[in-house]
């Protein structure tokens, strides 16, 4: 979902001159980057961001995850930004979604257990399966991305489609095919849908299943669903403290992991991540979670909507985070990386 308000560091500056920007900030969030013809090389600036917590900046364990560095991005190319879901591919790639139907894929950097870096950085526009931009048809506001066995699945909202993409055989030139959906998903809040997609791995009750969820279509709880499998069918997830999801990663095992997003006006934002047993996740669960971080304007968080999730060199779980800046100079496009600490 596109968030339309500055976040806390753009106002800092206060009076009118952040007036004027919001002003500014809030016209980009309504216009969407042109689309380009092909794949784009950009050189993307990187500054790393070694402290969580600005006012602790030797703090690395926070809650039950461990920082592991951070990077704020730019370019110089008017569709950078608006990122909304994130993926590993299998041969190690960063691969991301824009909500203005864009992949992002980049080969990270990192000296030792740190991120430093993004390399080949290209940018592409989705296709739809006639070879057109996905940009120009009305699934342009792609939110979700999981890549799973050589699939991409990406949760397209206002439209409330799944579709997928043979990654491995074409990469970004790879056309869109429709995902059948359960009716209730089409019914959702036109911009409140399926902001979270995973494919269920072995391991889990249903296993080999698409896993969605939605940003939120209730006050106390919000829609999932399980498509395909041998076990489909609908689920809730409970939300508390104002908290919308935003994306969803399996672990290995089969456990659920949430990321969560808060905004309180004019400027208060939060994040969370939560884990959810495996075993919880059947056909008419109602599931909750332990909170693994909590985190609120105190701490180098923006908009975060992507969430991934990979092994590490010495077989760790990492959890990668990216930030959806909504195309606005107000905000900023941050990719994070935590390690579970047990």
């Amino acid at each position: 979902m596109r968030w339309p308000r500055p976040t806390r560091r753009a106002l800092l500056g206060g009076g009118l001159a952040a007036a004027g920007l919001a002003a500014f900030g809030l016209h980009r969030v309504n216009a969407r980057p042109p689309v380009p013809d092909g794949p784009v090389r950009l050189n993307v600036e990187a500054r790393r961001i070694d402290a969580f917590r600005p006012g602790d900046p030797g703090r690395q364990r926070f809650g039950a995850l461990v920082f592991r560095g951070g990077l704020q991005l730019k370019a110089g190319y008017e569709g950078f930004g608006g990122f909304s879901g994130l993926a590993f591919a299998d041969d190690g790639r960063l691969v991301a979604i824009s909500d203005a139907a864009e992949w992002l894929v980049a080969r990270p950097e990192r000296q030792g257990d740190r991120l430093v870096g993004l390399a080949e950085v290209v940018m592409a526009p989705m296709l739809a399966g006639n070879g057109v931009p996905l940009a120009a048809t009305s699934a342009y506001d792609t939110e979700s991305l999981t890549i799973a066995g050589g699939t991409a699945y990406v949760g397209v909202e206002r439209v409330h489609q799944i579709l997928k993409f043979d990654w491995a055989r074409s990469g970004v030139a790879a056309r869109a095919e429709r995902v059948a959906v359960p009716d209730e998903a089409r019914r959702l809040p036109r911009n409140r849908g399926l902001e979270a997609i995973g494919v269920a791995p072995r391991g889990s009750p249903v296993a080999g299943a698409i896993v969605a969820i939605a940003e939120r279509s209730g006050e106390d709880e919000t829609a999932g669903f399980i498509i395909g499998g041998r076990r489909p069918g609908r689920f809730a997830f409970g939300r508390r403290d104002g908290f919308d999801v935003t994306d969803l990663a399996f672990l290995p095992g089969g456990d659920l992991i949430v990321l969560e997003r808060r905004y309180v006006p004019p400027f208060s934002i939060g994040m969370r991540i939560r884990h959810i047993e495996g075993r919880a996740l059947v056909p008419g669960a109602v599931l909750d979670g332990t909170a693994l971080i909590e985190a609120d304007n105190g701490y180098e968080i923006d908009n975060m909507e992507g969430l991934a999730v990979r092994r590490g060199a010495a077989g760790e779980t990492i959890l990668t985070v990216i930030s959806d800046n909504n195309f606005s100079m107000m905000q900023r496009t941050l990719l994070l990386e935590f390690a579970l600490a047990s």
